[in-house]
């Protein structure tokens, strides 16, 4: 379980395919707090620890993370929002999130409003679409975030978060651009009432 509010900015240092993937990142972390088995949130995804050293540790992604993120087109040098898993007693300071990606949104615009920007993603999975809301809350590559506003149009459906300028200096929204592609984890809320609503 984690909150969206990123503790340290990684960046990819490997890739090796396998039968899964095993990436390997580097951190600020401690890694020597550690433990192998233990689950970091990667950008969103919650990948399991595997294997570490001094300043690094190393994740292995499934086909079904890489087909249902962005990670596979990951690379070395990939800047990697990270968050540790919550322990009891830690401020939980964004929203509920659990590490599970629902799927991905391409930005189509970015515009520059006060000092923040304005980031605009448009989401083609209707089904995916209907659980966003607005003044819902969103992970975005693992960075809760509230939605300002949501529009439908034939194309998919465009919502739109501000990020402010500390957002853009700790997590990987700084160096963001029209078209890259981002982890997309709905409210969990959200999918629940979804979910007794087939049963209504």
């Amino acid at each position: 379980m984690f909150t969206g509010i990123i503790t340290d900015l990684g960046k990819v240092t490997g890739m090796e395919k396998r039968g899964d993937t095993r990436i390997t990142i580097a951190t600020a972390y401690d890694t020597a707090d550690i433990e192998i088995g233990a689950s970091i949130a990667c950008s969103g995804p919650c990948l399991t620890v595997v294997d570490k050293g001094e300043g690094w540790f190393a994740v292995d992604a499934s086909a079904e993370t890489l087909a249902r993120t962005n990670l596979g087109g990951w690379q070395t040098g990939t800047p990697v929002n990270l968050e540790r898993s919550l322990k009891v007693g830690d401020e939980l300071g964004g929203h509920i999130v659990t590490g599970h990606v629902d799927g991905t949104g391409e930005i189509v615009a970015i515009a520059p409003e006060g000092d923040s920007k304005r980031f605009r993603f448009r989401v083609a999975d209707q089904a995916l679409a209907e659980l966003i809301s607005q003044k819902g809350c969103v992970a975005l590559d693992g960075v809760s975030l509230t939605v300002n506003e949501v529009e439908d149009s034939a194309d998919g459906t465009v919502f739109g978060v501000n990020i402010i300028p500390h957002t853009q200096a700790m997590t990987t929204f700084g160096d963001m651009q029209v078209g890259d592609t981002v982890n997309l984890e709905v409210d969990v809320l959200a999918r629940y009432v979804a979910r007794l609503r087939e049963f209504g």
